[in-house]
């Protein structure tokens, strides 16, 4: 079997012009909101990403039709939100760009309170220079707080006109019920959930987030949607772990079961000849209420090989292979 490409690391990258077409858009449920089924993922920018790096990395996929840029108030503390404020002024397309960012871990206005709230949002809307955030984040669960508190200080911001929809990650089941019902009484209504969901872990999820996600119709936001870079192919044995923070995250896929799927990912790979990563996208994006997943990405040639995912179409036979191989 032939060794996959795990990503294109050239410059340019693979020829790649599909994605231009303005229709490659999903639609995250109860909003107006259309986006890319790919969100560039922020975390390393102004961290282990260069500016001059993530510019480039924005740009290319900005020009291959993408529009969905995911951050938060505590990556790089803070620079990532200021990295993508400086890019959109000097680019411009505020209008055209879905921007989603995530409060509540950051270390200047932790957990969910009205006032940790307010303050983070006023926070990252100054850093990004922007006048509104498309969709804000909770990115934990603070049960110390009143929901009902949470979901009114977002209630200001949606009138203020500062946030336009609210999505949540870390959310148990019950309590998202617990927000509907609040929403129901008249407070906004979560619309998305952020979840750690791919080909080598999907238990956690399929086994009760999936089933509120369906019940309430939400959009689900897929993080560590290539599993630490395992899925892209990148480490395929222990001796290709790096010795640093990364590795102890990779290392748990290293395991027969796990290197099992990633061989049957590069079987459909060069049967499509597309990269590994591009597949297990792919798969992602077939799943129930799966709009977006969100890649942290590190090079600028990587993008196109990403974004093709949303262009594959798995047969019958490839996604019964790799669900009963992953399940």
């Amino acid at each position: 079997m032939p060794r996959v490409t795990a990503l294109n690391s050239s410059a340019a990258g693979r020829s790649f012009v599909r994605s231009t077409d303005p229709r490659i858009r999903r639609s995250i449920a109860g909003t107006d909101l259309n986006v890319y089924p790919l969100a560039i993922g922020a975390s390393a920018f102004s961290w282990t990403t260069s500016e001059a790096t993530s510019a480039m990395i924005l740009d290319r996929y900005r020009a291959l039709g993408g529009n969905f840029l995911d951050t938060a108030d505590n990556y790089s503390s803070g620079r990532s939100e200021l990295l993508i404020g400086r890019w959109l002024r000097s680019r411009g397309g505020r209008a055209d760009t879905v921007i989603a960012t995530k409060i509540g871990r950051g270390r200047d206005n932790p957990g969910l309170s009205a006032t940790s709230i307010i303050r983070a949002v006023e926070a990252s809307l100054a850093r990004l220079g922007v006048d509104y955030i498309d969709l804000l984040y909770f990115h934990l669960d603070d049960p110390a707080i009143d929901l009902a508190e949470s979901l009114g200080a977002v209630d200001s911001l949606v009138r203020s006109g500062h946030v336009r929809y609210l999505a949540v990650s870390g959310f148990s089941p019950g309590r998202l019920a617990q927000a509907r019902r609040l929403s129901d009484a008249g407070l906004p209504m979560i619309v998305a959930i952020g979840a750690e969901y791919n080909l080598v872990a999907r238990a956690a999820f399929e086994s009760s987030q999936a089933v509120a996600a369906a019940a309430l119709q939400l959009s689900v936001m897929p993080h560590f949607a290539l599993a630490h870079g395992f899925l892209a192919g990148q480490f395929r044995s222990r001796s290709d772990l790096p010795e640093d923070s990364r590795g102890a995250l990779v290392a748990p896929y290293v395991h027969r079961r796990e290197l099992r799927v990633l061989a049957a990912v590069d079987r459909i790979a060069a049967a499509h000849g597309v990269a590994t990563a591009t597949i297990s996208l792919a798969w992602l994006l077939t799943r129930p209420g799966v709009v977006a997943p969100t890649v942290g990405v590190t090079h600028p040639g990587h993008v196109a090989d990403l974004m093709e995912a949303a262009l594959v179409r798995l047969t019958e036979a490839q996604l019964l292979e790799l669900g009963r191989i992953s399940g």
